[in-house]
């Protein structure tokens, strides 16, 4: 499962902060260059708890092999596409079965953890993730320079290993009297509703994901991927030291003080993109943002049965996408009318209001799941 993630993500990251400057090569605007990620991200989010409650339905490793398969043909696709429109329509379609690979491997890996060490678990299995991340963009650019067809052809390339890989899985066992249709339906509505928390702070990801290598560039800051590879870098250097946290003194302990350090990080970029203030606000942010998410899931999956995890990942992965494609698409359009400063600015105010919505919202999830 760590080398299938990982080369789910080598695949994605370099394509992903590659896409907009290939969109304003095709003669598009910053607005159209967001709506790549945004697209991708809003797809993913309306269907993950569709795709999430199938996985749990035919079986979490039948579900990545198709959905590895059918990235292959995507890439291929983008290679050949030079319409903006129609790029964009595609990725609409890629972003379905994307929910579906993330759900269907995170309720595969959850399967596979002990309970009292699910956020340790998570952490560690994310690190496979984040070392993508790290040099995914890095050689992304450096590919992209010799050319947008062997970047996606690198990627087809990528999802055909990752589809041989997920061959390898075994399947996991269902207990004989799980429902085909289970009778709270197909969606976890109370997961959802917590992980609006993770929507709020994600709007800022959408960003740092799509803007800060242009953000880099603008400022004369040399590698333009210098954001996500030192953001990586962090989470990789402190997720081992401080994702079993969770597991030890309660996750809600953890999660508390990542929604301050989230926020904090998102703040920094506000006030300029120096590369003092980039490096800064990676690893402030990065502390809080890889450390968030192992204790989140280990918070909400206390109460989420077994065969309904990957409607529960479902539910997250929407929250979390709504929040990304939302911030891609809204900074966008603010860097093209105000800047970069405001654009950062408006998302580190949104991650801070994460925190007193957790706070609101964990006391009546706590009565739910009890």
């Amino acid at each position: 499962m760590c080398g299938f993630s990982f080369t789910v993500f080598l695949s994605a990251f370099q394509l992903l902060p590659t896409a907009p400057f290939h969109i304003l090569d095709l003669g598009g605007s910053t607005f159209a260059s967001g709506l790549f990620l945004g697209f991708l991200t809003y797809s993913s989010a309306f269907s993950a708890p569709l795709t999430g409650a199938y996985a749990d339905r035919v079986g979490p490793r039948r579900v990545l092999i198709v959905t590895s398969s059918a990235l292959v043909v995507f890439s291929l696709l983008y290679a050949v596409i030079t319409d903006v429109a129609v790029l964009l329509a595609l990725v609409l379609v890629h972003g379905v079965f994307w929910s579906g690979l993330l759900s269907a491997s995170a309720a595969y890996m959850t399967n596979l953890l002990p309970e009292h060490r699910r956020a340790e678990g998570i952490g560690y299995w994310g690190l496979s993730t984040l070392l993508a991340v790290a040099v995914a963009p890095t050689v992304g650019f450096w590919i992209y320079n010799r050319g947008w067809l062997w970047l996606c052809v690198l990627a087809a390339a990528l999802n055909l290993i990752m589809a041989v890989i997920a061959t390898q899985l075994h399947d996991q066992p269902r207990s004989a009297g799980s429902p085909r249709v289970h009778p709270r339906g197909l969606l976890e509505w109370r997961v959802l509703i917590v992980s609006i928390t993770l929507a709020l702070y994600s709007f800022g990801y959408g960003g740092i994901t799509s803007f800060t290598a242009l953000y880099a560039d603008a400022s004369g800051v040399a590698p333009k991927g210098i954001y996500l590879t030192t953001l990586a870098i962090v989470i990789l250097s402190t997720r081992p030291m401080l994702g079993h946290l969770g597991d030890r003194i309660g996750y809600r302990k953890v999660f508390v003080p990542c929604l301050l350090l989230i926020a904090c990080g998102l703040g920094v970029l506000a006030f300029g993109g120096s590369r003092a203030l980039l490096l800064t606000s990676a690893i402030v942010f990065g502390i809080g943002f890889g450390t968030a998410y192992p204790s989140y899931v280990g918070y909400v999956m206390k109460g989420v049965s077994a065969e309904r995890r990957g409607a529960a990942f479902g539910a997250i992965l929407a929250a979390f996408d709504t929040g990304i494609g939302t911030g891609s698409t809204t900074m966008g359009w603010l860097i093209q009318h105000h800047g970069f400063p405001v654009a950062f600015g408006v998302a580190a105010g949104l991650a801070a209001l994460a925190l007193p919505y957790f706070l609101v919202i964990d006391r009546f999830y706590a009565r739910a799941r009890s």
